[in-house]
């Protein structure tokens, strides 16, 4: 709805009224249309005003809107109404102007805002673009190269940058509403010529054709695959070489082509899922909105590795007071140095000042009895995490939550370690911890509701996407890693080389493929992994023999080249060559291509040919499969939590929905086939057997995506 009243005896004050964000949704079109026709008809009405409901201007479409026959008046023509208006129109924009509110207000003849506002057009991240003319009017208003960058990266700015670039006329800290009113009285009958922005001509650069064919170029590269961000260039292009009439034709034209796309609808799953996970539960019933969060206000961090000061950094960030511990002075002294630079690296890109008050270091681990809440981040080692366990148990104050960090690890059993299991929860941050969006938080069987709320709130004030998860050996991304780099092993036995693995999964979406990714956390890493599992020690024998571990196939690959010393990057060796130890720019290495046809032959194999197309079926549906077996075992409650870990943890293409997602969208008959035929073609290796789970859903008729959850809800109510 909107809402028309008059203000300072002229002013038509218009107010978007549809809470939470005043979303422009049918019914709030429809009442922009019908105020805006009242205010210019009303001879008292000298000029209008356009704001939101409770300091929020406009956050844009509704997006529940667009899996549906959308009824009500369409944006464009609404837009184009109000900007040839012979009263002049001025948007008074507070909190956020995002997508078609940002469009709504670049159809307004001014625009002021708030100083702590808010401001982009974002449509790229849901697979779309800026379709009400936004492609159109913002490189008019503010040049070509300033608009490709805020429509091809979606990004949001700050009101200061917004005066900066143009978008907005006027910035101010007071009541946004009453200076937008002061102004419309000031404009009041003069020529609005010129303030129509689709009107403009469109500021052609130097080299116009050079700019957009690199524009294009890095777009290709950073989109990896995605079709938007092309589409958002394409649009641009228009504007800056066809007429206004014609450039709306052409934005048109792409928005078709776009928003019927799977992209886009993978795009906008991962926008609902993403709140979805929000509204987490609990196998007892305990849910998101009847579990009240403690308040944390102090907090501690064991350990000062690599994630430990990433953790104890991003908790300043957020504002608590942070007690970091690290028993080995050499290594307190390097964090100190390290988690400084950090942040103030991270206060300069913020433009706040460093947090360097928020944090104390000590060595003593007895520096935590006061806190609120311990995130211990020790080296990956069982029997010294239970000895952390064990103290802070003695130390904390009662009701101090114990949280720990580690990737795979027993949350129960270390939880057993402590005279309070229920305040013991899993949070798994990923590296590096002050940067990376997703927080895994773990809940044991003896977690109490209340610790999973506080985590996860707390994870949400850090700015974490946070999912819950249960309890198992990896968790969930971590557990569908392993047969999806398993399989990746056992495709190099079979005659791939790590540059077709990793040119197959970037080519499909991946940042970067499982090879290179090796290189750069170290192949150390996985090998004290596999070494604490029984594993990861290399066998001299021949054939079969050396393959088989515990029960299965197994590929020592990664461990003989740990054993020489090759561990990635850091090496100057790994799956690749580098010029240099700490090198970044991998290369094709020789040796390692010998050292594969030798050890082939030690071992009985003959290389075959292997395309892109089975190196994707192997290692992703292998990974999907264990997605469907973490629904099944109800680590995870839906989909959504896995598909959400791995799009924000584990690079998984945002275009592409998450794995669990992509199998709706490939056809899970088809996954189910191939996992059918590549467990018959290796039958040594148990998890290519498909998921029960995988084949109910398939006998029921492949139900889309959001139905899975209730079916994993009524196959957990029949165990």
């Amino acid at each position: 709805m909107a809402q028309l009243t008059r203000v300072s005896g002229s002013v038509g004050l218009i107010t978007l009224q549809s809470p939470p964000v005043n979303a422009l949704s049918a019914a709030v079109r429809q009442g922009i249309v019908d105020t805006v026709q009242r205010a210019l008809s009303d001879p008292e009405v000298k000029s209008v005003v356009v704001c939101g409901q409770n300091g929020i201007f406009c956050g844009g479409a509704d997006i529940k809107e667009f899996g549906t026959n959308m009824s009500g008046p369409p944006l464009v023509p609404l837009i184009h109404a109000i900007e040839v208006a012979h009263k002049p129109v001025v948007a008074a924009i507070e909190g956020i102007a995002l997508g078609g509110g940002l469009e709504l207000a670049l159809g307004c003849h001014y625009r002021i805002a708030h100083s702590k506002a808010k401001l982009g057009l974002p449509e790229v991240t849901l697979g779309l673009l800026p379709a009400a003319g936004g492609s159109q009017r913002l490189p008019r208003l503010i040049g070509v190269p300033a608009a490709l960058d805020l429509i091809t990266t979606g990004r949001h700015i700050t009101a200061a940058e917004a005066l900066k670039l143009g978008v907005v006329d006027q910035v101010t800290a007071h009541s946004t509403v009453d200076v937008a009113v002061k102004f419309a009285l000031s404009v009041a009958g003069k020529p609005l010529d010129g303030r129509r922005i689709s009107s403009l001509p469109c500021p052609r650069p130097p080299n116009m054709d050079a700019l957009f064919e690199g524009v294009m170029k890095k777009v290709r590269q950073s989109a990896r695959g995605a079709i938007a961000p092309i589409a958002c260039v394409q649009a641009i292009r228009a504007a800056a070489t066809l007429p206004y009439d014609q450039g709306m034709e052409r934005e048109l034209e792409l928005m078709a082509s776009l928003f019927t796309s799977d992209q886009a609808r993978a795009l906008q799953y991962i926008f609902f899922a993403q709140r979805a996970v929000a509204r987490w539960s609990m196998p007892s019933g305990a849910r998101w909105d009847t579990s009240k969060p403690r308040p944390v206000h102090k907090a501690a961090v064991i350990g000062l590795g690599t994630m430990g000061r990433g953790i104890a950094v991003a908790l300043a960030q957020t504002g608590l007071s942070v007690v970091a511990v690290e028993t080995q002075e050499k290594q307190l002294m390097a964090a100190k140095q390290e988690m400084s630079g950090m942040l103030e690296r991270g206060a300069k890109r913020r433009g706040v000042a460093p947090a360097f008050d928020k944090i104390r270091y000590s060595p003593d681990i007895k520096a935590v009895a006061d806190v609120d809440l311990v995130i211990e981040a020790v080296f990956e080692d069982m029997a010294l995490k239970e000895k952390v366990f064990q103290q802070l148990s003695a130390l904390c104050k009662p009701g101090t939550l114990l949280c720990t960090n580690t990737s795979g690890l027993d949350v129960d059993h270390l939880a057993s370690q402590t005279r309070s299991p229920e305040l013991v929860v899993g949070m798994h941050f990923f590296a590096p911890a002050h940067v990376m969006k997703l927080l895994e938080v773990v809940y044991g069987s003896k977690s109490s509701p209340q610790a999973l709320a506080t985590a996860m709130q707390l994870g949400k004030k850090m700015g974490k996407v946070s999912v819950a998860v249960g309890n198992c050996r990896g968790f969930v991304g971590n557990r569908m890693l392993k047969p999806y780099s398993e399989q990746a092993f056992f495709l190099l036995e079979e005659g791939a080389t790590p540059e077709l693995v990793d040119g197959a999964l970037e080519d499909f979406g991946f940042p970067m493929g499982l090879f290179r990714m090796s290189d750069l956390s170290g192949l150390d890493v996985g090998w004290r992994v596999r070494k604490v599992d029984g594993l990861g020690k290399s066998s001299g024998a021949s054939g079969q023999q050396a393959r088989i571990r515990q029960g299965r196939r197994y590929s020592p690959l990664g461990d003989v080249l740990c054993e020489q010393g090759r561990f990635g990057q850091k090496t100057g060796r790994g799956w690749y060559q580098y010029d240099k130890p700490g090198g970044r720019v991998g290369r094709p290495d020789p040796w390692l291509h010998s050292f594969l046809e030798e050890y082939r032959a030690q071992h009985g194999l003959v290389a075959r040919r292997i395309d892109h197309q089975e190196v994707l079926e192997r290692c992703l549906y292998t990974l999907i499969n264990e997605g469907f077996r973490i629904l099944e075992d109800g680590i995870a409650a839906g989909p959504e939590e896995i598909d959400i870990i791995y799009v924000f943890g584990y690079g998984w293409p945002r275009h592409r929905g998450g794995p669990m997602f992509y199998a709706s969208m490939v056809g899970l008959e088809k996954v189910l086939a191939r996992l059918e035929f590549y467990q018959e073609a290796h039958p040594d290796v148990p998890y290519l057997q498909p998921c029960n789970l995988l084949k109910r859903l398939v006998a029921s008729g492949s139900p889309p995506v959001h139905k899975w959850r209730e079916v994993v809800k009524k196959l957990h109510s029949q165990l």
